[in-house]
């Protein structure tokens, strides 16, 4: 399976997922990442913070990002470079998590795109950040 080569993308081009945030993809993500911070496991202890119950980890929110671009634009092939991220709302159990990509720029010479990534819940930003991403060309170079 091959995704969309370098030559096929364009500015302003995007695509998106969405995903339902339930308490078993924190407690999975928890499992898998080590990270087991109360705030996201322990209901009575999130009851005690700013954010009055359980919230969902930054990084499962920003891995919807990496869904996107890696199943779909490019979608399989592409290789992550490189990622930067603003956490802007907490996700709660529940919430549905939009994550969008949005080609910003593309080097030719190096087959590299840059992404404008956001993650939306109910219109408002919880994630934003820009993604560089090495996209494979045509014949199987990835770039250089």
């Amino acid at each position: 399976m091959q995704g969309l080569y370098f030559d096929e993308l364009s500015l302003g081009q995007s695509a998106e997922t969405s995903q339902v945030v339930g308490a078993a993809d924190i407690e999975a993500f928890a499992a898998v990442s080590g990270d087991v911070n109360p705030v996201h496991l322990d209901e009575a202890y999130a009851r005690t913070t700013p954010f009055d119950g359980r919230i969902a980890h930054g990084m499962l929110a920003a891995a919807y990002i990496s869904a996107v671009i890696g199943n779909r634009l490019p979608g399989p092939g592409a290789i992550y470079l490189s990622q930067s991220l603003r956490f802007r709302r907490p996700v709660k159990i529940g919430d549905q998590v939009t994550a969008r990509v949005t080609v910003k720029a593309l080097d030719a010479d190096k087959g590299h795109a840059t992404f404008d990534t956001v993650c939306l819940v109910a219109g408002k930003t919880v994630v934003e950040g820009e993604a560089l991403i090495m996209v494979p060309r045509r014949g199987g170079a990835a770039g250089a």
